[in-house]
């Protein structure tokens, strides 16, 4: 027991007694109580000294007794963890020695369907990997999937016939979706202690060089916009254009509304994307990045467009009657739902054919509009921010020529303004 300390505050002059006690030592760190007690007012000198005494003993005998407690807590906490480490070690051993990859496949994919972290149309992306992926490797254990059961896997997707569209291989870019698809999968199963190193790591494609993208001639826009000016719908004429004044992608265009339009400043506003996978449907999605949520000058003639597109869509629900579903979408189907993402590369291919007008794609809009920037001495940052990339180093890449381009355009005039100096 160690001795009680008398205290007196110096501004009031009340009398108090700190009791401490030793409770023994845990790493070699000494544990100590302690509490502080005040006689009650009017206590004699003699009954303070007989209850400081006694005070002291309850407090010791109190503090003890809590300790024990404590320390029967928390051995009780370690044998429970214990028990559950055990538990988890024979789970995991078990897993080693059953777990397919198809089943902790299906299980990571519910998570995500579940969850937060991925974008739905990743997780969609994720699942169609499942017809290819689980054929090769799907009754493989996890625990005994090797570098190479998933370089035989992901090879074997160039083979000539696995596209069944095309006849021939997947594309590098398809592939590399499968490996990513198998690498989280494995990545998972490593956090769960299934394995301790993701087998995907390391893998690489052979380098391959950007292709120079096909794009629009200014000429051939300036046709194909002239033509729809005068025989394409207002819905149309309005996606079209989006594409070649904005640069926006197929998606991003079709998930605007009408509420994303800042008529008063001429600005639009990018928040979602809408797109269509088979065996889900048409759905809304975040943009693909976070650079991508971006705003953008809208020329007037769109505007324009937009206005006439609205005053005719009340037109069209009241044609539609009762089977009018409301909506705030620019584009949508006779119906008002949101418009399937192949019918405007559809429609403008047949259009082209129809007008003898040269047809490259929707995506080759927005390299027009891009390559025309770079063309016309727009700073590379502003057309990659225009773009929605996330880097800069994206733009240069996937528009090298025009780039270079631009960089002997700049460089040629230097040298005209030298030599005619």
């Amino acid at each position: 027991m160690i001795k009680p300390q008398k205290r007196i505050s110096k501004k009031t002059g009340e009398v108090s007694y700190l009791f401490r006690v030793n409770l023994g030592f845990v790493n070699d760190e000494q544990i100590i109580k302690s509490m502080t007690y005040k006689p009650d007012k009017g206590m004699t000198p003699k009954q303070i000294d007989n209850e400081v005494i006694r005070q002291q003993v309850l407090f010791e005998e109190r503090a003890k007794q809590e300790y024990q407690e404590q320390l029967q807590r928390e051995a009780e906490q370690k044998r429970l963890k214990a028990k559950e480490r055990e538990k988890q070690d024979d789970y995991i051993e078990y897993a080693k020695k059953h777990i397919t990859f198809k089943e902790l496949a299906d299980e990571w994919i519910a998570i995500q369907e579940n969850g937060k972290d991925m974008k739905k149309s990743s997780v969609q992306r994720m699942k169609s990997c499942r017809e290819r992926a689980y054929p090769a490797i799907g009754d493989k254990l996890v625990s005994k999937l090797n570098y190479r059961d998933i370089k035989i896997f992901i090879s074997s997707l160039a083979a000539d016939g696995v596209n069944k569209f095309t006849g021939k291989g997947l594309s590098q870019k398809t592939q590399k979706h499968y490996l990513t698809f198998v690498s989280d999968v494995m990545h998972y199963a490593k956090d769960c202690g299934y394995i301790e190193i993701n087998p995907c790591n390391g893998y690489k494609f052979t380098k391959r060089e950007y292709k120079e993208v096909q794009t629009y001639s200014l000429d051939e826009v300036i046709s194909i916009l002239s033509a729809l000016d005068e025989k394409a719908p207002t819905v149309y004429k309005l996606f079209y254009y989006l594409l070649a004044y904005c640069g926006l992608r197929r998606g991003e265009a079709l998930g605007l509304e009408f509420s994303d339009i800042d008529y008063e400043n001429s600005i639009v506003t990018l928040k979602r994307t809408s797109n269509y996978h088979v065996g889900y449907g048409i759905y809304t999605d975040s943009l693909k990045s976070t650079s991508s949520y971006r705003t953008l000058l809208l020329q007037p003639k769109i505007i324009s467009l937009v206005k006439q597109l609205k005053a005719e869509r009340k037109q069209q629900a009241i044609n539609c009657g009762d089977r009018w579903i409301e909506n705030d979408r620019l584009f949508v189907n006779w119906q008002g739902k949101p418009l399937s993402p192949n019918i405007p590369h559809k429609w403008l291919q047949n259009f082209c054919e129809k007008e003898g007008l040269p047809f490259h794609g929707l995506h080759s809009f927005r390299h027009f509009t891009a390559t025309q920037a770079i063309a016309n001495g727009v700073d590379l940052k502003r057309v990659s921010k225009m773009l929605g990339h996330s880097q800069t180093s994206t733009t240069i890449n996937i528009y090298a020529h025009a780039v270079q381009q631009a960089n002997e355009d700049a460089l040629n005039c230097i040298a005209n303004l030298i030599e005619k100096g």
